[in-house]
C-alpha cells in the first residue's frame, strides 16, 4: 500500500510526458487567436532614407485588408533563413507584410535590409520589446496573420516556410478577403 501512492504519481508523469511528446514545439497556442491585435503606437523605420523624419504606426492601421506581421532582427538566425521567402512574397505581391523590427539597432536593422533587401511595408521599432511581449512572441521570428478588420487568424512560429504558406497561411488569407 506504501508503494501506491507513488507508483500513481508515477504512472500520471508518464502519461503526461507521452502526451507532451505528441504535440509539435512550434504549434504553441496563442490565446489572441480571434481577438483584435493588442495595441500599439510605434515608430516607422525610414528605409532606406535616414533623413526622413519618422512617422508613427497604431493598430488601427492594421485594418482595411488582410495583413501579415512579422517580427524580426538582424540577429536572429530563423530571420536569415526566411527573409528571401519573404522577398518571393513582396515581389509576387501576394501578401502586405509589416515588419517589426524587435530589440535591434537602428543601424543594424539598415544594414541587415540593404544588404538582403525589404520585403516590409512598413518597418516598425519595437526597441524595447513591449509590443512584442503584448502580441505574445516568445522569440523571433514570429508571424502573425490577421484579417481585414485586424483579427489576429494564425501565427507561425519560426521562419516562414513555402509549406507554411501554402498549406496554412495562403488558405487563410483567401478567406480574410
Amino acid at each position: 500500500m506504501r508503494f501506491a501512492i507513488p507508483l500513481v504519481v508515477l504512472v500520471g508523469l508518464l502519461a503526461l510526458f507521452v502526451v507532451g511528446l505528441q504535440h509539435d514545439p512550434r504549434e504553441l497556442p496563442s490565446p489572441l487567436i480571434g481577438k483584435a491585435a493588442p495595441a500599439f503606437d510605434l515608430p516607422v523605420i525610414a528605409f532606406p532614407k535616414a533623413e526622413i523624419p519618422p512617422t508613427r504606426m497604431t493598430t488601427a492601421d492594421l485594418k482595411g485588408k488582410p495583413k501579415l506581421v512579422n517580427f524580426f532582427a538582424s540577429w536572429c538566425a530563423g530571420c536569415q533563413v526566411e527573409h528571401p521567402f519573404l522577398m518571393q512574397l513582396r515581389v509576387s505581391g501576394q501578401a502586405e507584410l509589416v515588419g517589426v523590427d524587435y530589440k535591434d539597432a537602428d543601424k543594424d536593422v539598415r544594414a541587415w535590409l540593404a544588404q538582403r533587401g525589404n520585403p516590409y511595408t512598413p518597418i516598425l521599432a519595437d526597441l524595447d520589446g513591449k509590443v512584442g511581449i503584448d502580441w505574445g512572441v516568445y522569440g523571433v521570428p514570429e508571424t502573425f496573420v490577421l484579417d481585414g478588420n485586424g483579427v489576429i487568424i494564425y501565427k507561425q512560429i519560426g521562419p516562414m516556410t513555402a509549406e507554411a504558406w501554402e498549406t496554412k497561411i495562403k488558405p487563410l488569407l483567401g478567406k480574410a478577403s
